[in-house]
């Protein structure tokens, strides 16, 4: 039986730093599609690179009105496909920053005319400060230093807003204290201050919205255990008392519960797009902690998300504020909970390092892949000779916050290249996941998430301190692999990159799993969905969707977070006795309702291919850049239908497949469906051990469609004219195909799809090169090197 269309639509928002995007879907949590706009190619007249302004001395802008624009043509391209009317809530998040408005503002949101597009009315005259600090400005680190130097120092700032601004330079409270002392009229003109998250809900409800607590815990100038403003920090920030108390004032409420409804749309949305009036917004967050929402994890797993910011994202059950991480309170948490929290450890040297190896190594990312692939863990097949590198372009968000530059080591010893210079690729990632494995493993040795696994860990016998000293005065077995994640979500294009994915599961010894993609709809009467070809546009059919032809997209993972946290404030504000847990539990329970209906509806499906355990692969991947959850750029290419008999349509949407590893990845008639079973090793020139826990194919091909689906270094899929058929000439002439392994149903049921498994050997060599990683680390961060 086919599945109507609900009637009731939730809009999930993302305002990251490249794009802002939108994930659509229904009250069984069903994708009904997504959009984006892309900010250098689609509002060109910005002349934004990677959607903002670099300027000396490490300064980081982006122009607030483009944010503006980009949510007038992001509505344009939406409201052709889908119907407004339906629309019964709103959530979002973005990217960390600030938006300060002028006392015009207030009268400019109040009488929005409903003919004329945003861009028009909301122009510059309403903000006091055009281009805005974003996440990657680094340039406060004078002023991080007075403001704790001030307070006592950075471990007194740590107990007081739960984090020290010296480590995580970034943070709206130097970034204003940077504002008010080099730009006194903007200050001086300001009547109210936003983060970039309630920038976007502020807009919907045509007057100021509240800040949410989960995103300002980590400002810098809140007191997350009075949960209230730190007005000491506020009088350092603004400079006086007076100025202190007025700062408060621009800063205004918050709102303490994700799940709250705290207005309705404005009446522009009404009238110009369709809006239902009945229509609310919940309180928007942080990019990292939508995320959260729609991975929906464990209390033992991990969130890594592979972006210009890498983070590896994680629930606690208390706050103990630390240098190596930040604590948030969970940013959709039912009032009659016990209080929990998510925990995020952040590496500012991510994607903008790996696309300068990229650049002077290997000129493309199918390259860079191989690189990894063919040579040993640790770069060097023998056990003593270890290399290591470590990029710092910008200040890192941890203790070497002050050090910038590359640094390699061979046997221990500063060399200015590797003697071998095709290490550079595997080291420089083999380091930024190592970093993020020690420090979350010291964050779980600490106790925050206090988790039964660490409970039953902290009872067993440690290594000799001796060997394992951090700098910090920290210990633990790296050994020991109860201290490490039982599952990593990852997020993100690094889930195309078979060699990464392989090495992430062996460093932090867990399988991988990536999104699959929420259960398309199943419509008797799917229509040609419309198609946006601009660079940035169309990342999938809007209305209605064909199970067929339904990618998952990894880098709308906030948008959907977002959507998420507003089917569950909608579920809250209709039928509030229906309380069916934590956010969680209700998330995952929908999402296992919506898996066994698609159960139900593929089983009545026949095609000619086997009943697999996995799907096989067949939906078009935009391309990326590099492994960035964020920057692609779409290449045009027709959506490949396949359905498995038996396999749930929310497993499908990878461009995942499988096959024969000698039979160009075909399913042979004769053997019948060939299931991976374990990892896969392929010997190269350099080393007999490759570190491969996925299959690695160059093509995949199915009876069901006579394609072969092949995956571009970006990760887009280009078709072949047939079964089997050549590369076309204009494909890369090598391409990244990652195959799912198979994957538990409870997994699979709450859309999951496991692409690597851990190898105990590959960890063991990993575990027995932490301490000499350590050890350089700790030297480069205090600068001995």
């Amino acid at each position: 039986m086919m599945k109507p269309l609900s009637s009731n639509l939730f809009l999930g928002f993302e305002l990251a730093t490249e794009q802002l995007r939108a994930a659509i879907v229904d009250e069984d949590l069903t994708v009904l599609g997504y959009e984006a706009v892309d900010f250098d190619n689609e509002l060109s007249e910005y002349q934004t690179r990677n959607g903002i302004f670099t300027t000396a001395g490490d300064a980081c802008t982006t122009p607030v009105d483009m944010w503006v624009k980009a949510l007038d043509v992001l509505l344009d391209k939406l409201r052709d496909k889908i119907d407004f009317g339906k629309i019964r809530a709103i959530g979002g998040s973005a990217q960390p920053a600030t938006v300060w408005w002028t006392p015009e503002a207030i009268k400019i949101l109040a009488n929005l005319t409903a003919s004329e597009p945003l861009h028009t009315q909301i122009t510059p005259k309403a903000f006091s400060l055009l281009h805005t600090p974003v996440a990657q400005d680094t340039s406060t680190m004078f002023q991080a230093r007075a403001l704790e130097a001030t307070l006592g120092g950075p471990q007194a700032v740590l107990q007081r807003v739960g984090t020290a601004p010296s480590v995580n330079v970034s943070l709206p409270a130097v970034q204003a204290m940077k504002i008010r002392e080099g730009n006194a009229e903007t200050w001086s003109k300001t009547a109210k201050v936003t983060f970039a998250s309630n920038f976007l809900n502020t807009i919907f409800l045509g007057s100021f919205a509240p800040l949410g607590e989960a995103e300002v815990s980590g400002s810098g100038l809140w007191n997350s255990k009075k949960r209230e403003w730190d007005q000491d920090v506020l009088d350092v920030v603004a400079g006086s008392k007076e100025e202190g108390g007025r700062f408060r004032k621009m800063l205004g409420e918050v709102e303490s519960f994700g799940g709250k409804d705290i207005g309705k749309v404005s009446s522009y949305f009404v009238e110009r797009y369709g809006f239902d009036k009945d229509a609310f917004v919940t309180p928007f967050t942080s990019d990292h902690l939508s995320t959260y929402l729609a991975a929906c994890p464990s209390p033992n797993d991990a969130i890594l998300s592979f972006g210009p910011q890498d983070a590896v994202i994680t629930p606690a059950t208390q706050y103990a504020p630390s240098i190596l991480y930040n604590v948030y309170p969970h940013p959709a948490q039912d009032p009659r909970e016990d209080k929990r929290y998510v925990v995020t450890l952040t590496s500012r040297n991510a994607d903008s390092s790996r696309t300068l190896v990229r650049d002077l190594y290997t000129k493309s990312w199918s390259a860079f892949d191989r690189l990894v692939s063919v040579i040993a863990p640790g770069g060097s097949i023998g056990l003593d000779d270890k290399i290591f590198s470590f990029w710092l372009l910008q200040p890192e968000n941890s203790a070497s916050a002050l050090v910038r530059g590359i640094y390699r080591f061979e046997t221990g010893v500063k060399v200015n290249e590797f003697r071998d210079i095709r290490a550079n690729p595997r080291c420089l990632v083999e380091s930024q996941v190592l970093s993020l494995r020690v420090r979350y493993a010291k964050m779980r040795e600490s106790g925050i998430s206090n988790s039964p696994k660490i409970n039953t860990a902290s009872k067993k016998k440690k290594t000799p301190t001796s060997l394992l000293a951090y700098r910090m005065g920290w210990a633990f077995d790296p050994y020991d692999t109860a201290n490490l994640p039982s599952k990593l979500i990852v997020v993100g294009s690094v889930g195309n990159f078979p060699s990464v994915v392989s090495l992430v599961a062996d460093v932090f010894n867990s399988p991988v799993y990536v999104p699959s993609g929420a259960a398309p709809s199943v419509t008797s009467t799917p229509a040609t969905p419309k198609a946006d070809a601009s660079p940035g546009g169309r990342l999938s059919p809007i209305l209605p969707t064909d199970p067929a032809t339904s990618p998952a997209d990894a880098r709308s993972a906030a948008a959907m977070g977002g959507a998420y946290n507003a089917r569950w404030a909608w579920r809250r504000s209709v039928r509030p006795e229906d309380f069916n847990g934590s956010f969680e539990d209700e998330i995952r329970g929908l999402l296992k309702k919506r898996w066994v209906a698609a159960q139900k509806a593929a089983a009545s499906i026949t095609l000619p291919v086997p009943s697999l355990l996995s799907p096989v692969g067949g939906y078009p991947q935009p391309k990326r850049s590099g492994l960035s959850s964020s920057v692609y750029v779409e290449e045009e290419t027709s959506p490949v239908a396949l359905t498995v008999n038996g396999v749930p349509p929310g497993l499908m949407g990878l461009g995942l497949g499988l096959g024969h590893l000698n039979t160009g990845g075909q399913l042979s008639k004769e053997d019948g469906p060939v299931l991976p079973t374990g990892r896969a090793r392929t010997p190269t020139t350099s080393s007999q051990a490759t570190n491969s826990t996925v299959l690695t194919q160059l093509s995949i091909g199915t009876n069901a469609s006579g394609m072969t689906a092949m995956t571009s270094p970006g990760g887009a899929q280009t078709p072949n004219s047939g079964f089997g058929a050549a590369t076309p000439a204009s494909a890369a002439p090598s391409t990244l195909v990652i195959n799912m392994l198979p994957t538990e149903e409870k997994d699979a049921q709450i859309g999951l799809c496991k692409v690597a498994d851990a190898d105990r050997d590959s960890f063991v060599t990993y575990a027995s090169i932490v301490p000499e990683f350590c050890r350089l680390e700790s030297m480069v961060a205090k600068a001995i090197v």
